[in-house]
């Protein structure tokens, strides 16, 4: 990845469409796709994944399909996934006891 080469219009729409997340509320990789047309949830998490934005870009809001974490900065365990519960806690956030978020946490696009 070039850390150097401006985001695609693809992601750039993905970008756009995560900032619609408001803070204290998660989306799903699945929802966003549905939202911008694509019916691709890997695709929005490879975008997420290259996002140069962050934290304006609030790429920790978007999570698996099932409310598991998924991944932050291209890692699905450890540190990485320590940080984005990290950050989603500190925005009120709150989680079960199976480490899933809570659905009143979720954001529906209209």
């Amino acid at each position: 990845m070039d850390p150097n080469r401006p985001p695609t219009n693809f992601e750039s729409r993905v970008f756009e469409a995560t900032c619609l997340i408001p803070k204290g509320k998660v989306s799903t990789y699945g929802e966003l796709a549905v939202f911008l047309g694509c019916q691709s949830a890997q695709a929005i998490g490879q975008a997420l994944k290259r996002n140069p934005f962050a934290p304006e870009v609030p790429c920790h809001r978007v999570v698996k399909t099932d409310l598991r974490l998924g991944g932050f900065h291209g890692g699905t365990e450890g540190p990485y996934l320590a940080k984005k519960r990290n950050l989603l806690v500190e925005e009120g956030v709150s989680f079960g006891d199976d480490g899933r978020v809570n659905p009143e946490h979720c954001h529906r696009f209209c």
